[in-house]
C-alpha cells in the first residue's frame, strides 16, 4: 500500500515538473512600449539636453527675492496668472516700517512749518508792538526832557530853588530815556528785518534732511510689497501666508537650500523658447545660423516639434545648470544655445520641463595642425 502511495505522488511530481518546464519554456511576446525612444532624425545629428523656458529677448525666467525680510500676509497673485508691470505678487508684514515712516513724516512737516513760520517774518502782530514800544520810548524822552529843560530854567531864575541832586537826577533820566529810545528802534529794524538768512539757511537743512529721511523710509515701505517687474506669466510661488521670507528668498523644505519666492515668465502666448545644453567636444561641428534645423522630442511621447535658432550664449559654462544648481564640482562644460518654438495645442509642455534636443547643422571639418 506505501508503494503505491509513494509511486503515485512520484509520477504525480513528475507531471508537474514536465508541465512547468513546458510552460515556463514557451516564448513570451513583450508588451510593445508606450513610447519610442528619441530617433534622431538627422545624419550625424547632434543630441543635447534642453529646458523649456518662457519666450523672452534675454535671459532665462525672472527669479525674484525680496529686498526686505518679513512674514507674507498676502499673496494676491497666483500661479499661471498672466500680470502687468506693477501689480502686486507678494505682500509682507510693514507694520513697523510704516509707523517710522509716519514718524518722519510728521517730523518733517513740522520742520516746514518752522521754516515757512520763518520766511513769513516779521509778523504783522510782532511789528506793531515794536512800533508801540518805539513810541512810548519817544514819549518818556519827551517827558524827561522837558522836565530838564523846566527846571534848568528855574534855576537860571533862582537858583536856590532847585537843588543839584534834583538837576542830575533828571539829566540822568534824559541820557536813560534817549538809550531806551536808541534801543526801541533797533528793535524794530530788527523786526522789520525778520528772520535771520543763516538761521533759514539752518532750518532749511533740516527740513531737507528730514524730508528725504521721510522719502527714504516710503521707498523702503515700498520694498514690502514685491511687484511684477514687467509683463509676463507666474510660474512659481514658493511661498505661503505666514511664511518668513528674507533677501535669499524663501526656505524650500525638499532640497534643504533657499530659492526664488516667485519665478516669472516674461513671455505668453504661443512662444517658447528651449535653451539646450551642447556639449564642449561637439561645439566645433557646430555651424549655427538662422537656417539651423532642429527638432524637440518630449520626452515620455512621440510628440517632436520643430524648432527654430534664436541665439547662442556665448559662454561654455558648466553642466551643473541642468540640475538646479546642485554644488557638487563637475569637469563637463556645455555650451548654451537657445531655440524658439510655437507652443502646441494637443501637448502639455511647460517652462522648466526637460526635452530631447536633436540639432542637425552642418558640421565643420576641424584641420588639424
Amino acid at each position: 500500500m506505501n508503494n503505491r502511495i509513494l509511486f503515485a505522488l512520484s509520477a504525480a511530481g513528475a507531471l508537474i515538473g514536465l508541465g512547468s518546464a513546458v510552460y515556463y519554456g514557451m516564448p513570451k511576446h513583450s508588451q510593445p512600449p508606450v513610447f519610442n525612444p528619441a530617433p534622431n532624425p538627422y545624419a550625424g545629428g547632434i543630441y543635447a539636453n534642453g529646458i523649456v523656458q518662457s519666450d523672452q529677448p534675454n535671459g532665462a525666467n525672472t527669479a525674484m527675492y525680496p529686498e526686505v525680510a518679513g512674514t507674507v500676509v498676502q499673496i494676491p497673485a497666483a500661479e499661471g496668472q498672466r500680470v502687468r508691470k506693477g501689480d502686486p505678487l507678494i505682500v509682507l508684514d510693514s507694520s513697523v516700517q510704516r509707523a517710522t515712516t509716519e514718524q518722519l513724516r510728521a517730523q518733517a512737516n513740522a520742520a516746514r512749518a518752522i521754516l515757512d513760520a520763518m520766511r513769513a517774518q516779521p509778523r504783522p502782530e510782532a511789528l506793531a508792538v515794536a512800533e508801540a514800544q518805539v513810541d512810548v520810548a519817544a514819549a518818556t524822552y519827551k517827558m524827561n526832557k522837558d522836565t530838564l529843560v523846566k527846571l534848568e530854567g528855574i534855576t537860571r531864575t533862582d537858583p536856590g530853588l532847585v537843588s543839584r541832586d534834583q538837576l542830575d537826577n533828571a539829566s540822568n533820566a534824559v541820557r536813560v530815556a534817549s538809550a531806551g529810545l536808541a534801543v526801541a528802534n533797533k528793535q524794530l529794524e530788527l523786526t522789520r528785518a525778520g528772520a535771520w538768512r543763516y538761521d533759514i539757511q539752518s532750518q532749511e537743512q533740516q527740513y531737507a534732511a528730514l524730508d528725504k529721511a521721510y522719502r527714504a523710509a516710503v521707498a523702503q515701505l515700498e520694498k514690502y510689497t514685491l511687484r511684477a517687474p514687467v509683463d509676463g506669466t507666474v510660474l512659481s510661488i514658493q511661498t505661503a501666508v505666514g511664511s518668513y521670507v528674507s533677501a535669499q528668498g524663501t526656505y524650500d523644505t525638499i532640497s534643504g537650500s533657499n530659492g526664488p519666492v516667485v519665478l516669472m515668465g516674461a513671455g505668453g502666448g504661443d512662444r517658447l523658447t528651449v535653451r539646450c545644453y551642447i556639449d564642449e567636444i561637439l561645439i566645433q561641428r557646430l555651424d549655427l545660423s538662422s537656417g539651423t534645423q532642429a527638432q524637440l522630442f518630449i520626452r515620455g511621447t512621440n510628440v517632436s516639434i520643430p524648432l527654430h535658432y534664436v541665439r547662442t550664449q556665448p559662454y561654455v559654462s558648466p553642466k551643473i545648470q541642468l540640475s538646479s544648481g546642485r554644488a557638487e564640482r563637475v569637469d563637463l562644460r556645455v555650451l548654451p544655445v537657445i531655440f524658439s518654438l510655437s507652443k502646441p495645442r494637443d501637448v502639455q509642455l511647460y517652462p522648466g520641463q526637460l526635452v530631447d534636443i536633436y540639432i542637425g547643422a552642418p558640421a565643420i571639418t576641424v584641420g588639424s595642425r
